[in-house]
């Protein structure tokens, strides 16, 4: 697999606000990627970085093989890291061929992208007379020009309504499946697991998880576990090899599994060693319970 972006310990400063933490992950090409956290977490700050718009206190990062100045590597990225900007008199079209004399390619492709965002039948309509989400789309069309070998997006979805939701994320599956790498920035859970093939889970500029979605919700699940004697449940499930952590609150035990088991299993080794339950109940983490106790904003 070619690696796209590499990103070593990189730390942003602004004054004594640290925004960004001794960051580190690896984009491959083929892949969607997304950098998930709170507001505030350094997302936006990350990809300013590596888009060298917002300069690094330290660390490094490397586009493709590494060989390649930063302005030469970023020919072959496209982004959108602001609010769709373009002169709202002007057309679609019009618009697109500006892009393009800036960035020196052919013209021929205006077409293409925009029928590739669903806007090929609005060409010749001014921007002016947009939808938010509609500019949004302007503002993909206009970062794929240059047949970019990876579109970064921030926040592509942030205040649009359901329906532009949908077609924005529609897009970026789209455009992944024609081959190109892409990085999004989202505050969304929702957004990066059902866009995303890869995660990047930050707060307050460190790295709390990095690797695939499907790996993030991989765990084995959790027992919820009640009897008589709650000390001698806890003390049996902590000689358990399955079990992980242990949440006792009021009458109630959770136990997490590192490991399988079935509940069958672990209701015959409890009465094997003279305990019987009054529940068992075993449970699956959903997605968003293992983001919220990666961010801390549930308690444990």
């Amino acid at each position: 697999m070619n690696t796209i972006l590499r990103i070593n310990n990189l730390t942003k400063r602004f004054g004594p606000i640290t925004a960004v933490k001794n960051l580190s992950f690896t984009i491959e090409k083929g892949n969607v990627y997304g950098i998930l956290g709170p507001n505030g977490s350094g997302k936006s700050t990350t990809l300013g970085v590596v888009l060298n718009v917002v300069n690094k206190t330290s660390g490094d990062f490397q586009w493709f093989d590494g060989t390649q100045s930063t302005h030469e590597a970023l020919k072959k990225v496209g982004a959108i890291i602001e609010r769709p900007n373009f002169y709202p008199y002007m057309t679609a079209a019009q618009n697109l061929g500006l892009v393009c004399k800036i960035k020196n390619v052919s013209p021929e492709k205006i077409d293409e992208k925009l029928e590739l965002v669903g806007l090929l039948d609005r060409k010749d309509s001014k921007f002016r007379t947009f939808s938010l989400g509609m500019k949004q789309r302007l503002a993909i069309a206009s970062a794929l020009l240059n047949d970019p070998e990876i579109l970064i997006l921030d926040e592509p979805t942030n205040g649009l309504d359901p329906q532009g939701i949908h077609q924005i994320r529609a897009i970026i599956k789209k455009i992944a499946a024609d081959g190109t790498t892409i990085l999004l920035a989202s505050h969304l859970l929702d957004e990066v697991e059902k866009v995303c093939t890869h995660v990047v889970i930050i707060r307050k500029g460190e790295k709390l998880y990095s690797g695939p979605v499907d790996q993030m919700n991989a765990s084995f699940g959790f027992f919820e576990l009640k009897a008589a004697d709650q000390a001698k449940l806890y003390s049996l499930l902590e000689k358990h090899p399955s079990f992980g952590k242990l949440v006792q609150k009021e009458d109630l035990l959770t136990a997490f599994l590192n490991e399988p088991l079935e509940a069958e299993a672990l209701n015959t080794y409890l009465f094997e060693n003279g305990l019987i339950l009054s529940q068992l109940v075993k449970r699956k983490e959903s997605l968003e319970e293992q983001f919220l106790q990666l961010t801390n904003q549930i308690s444990a």
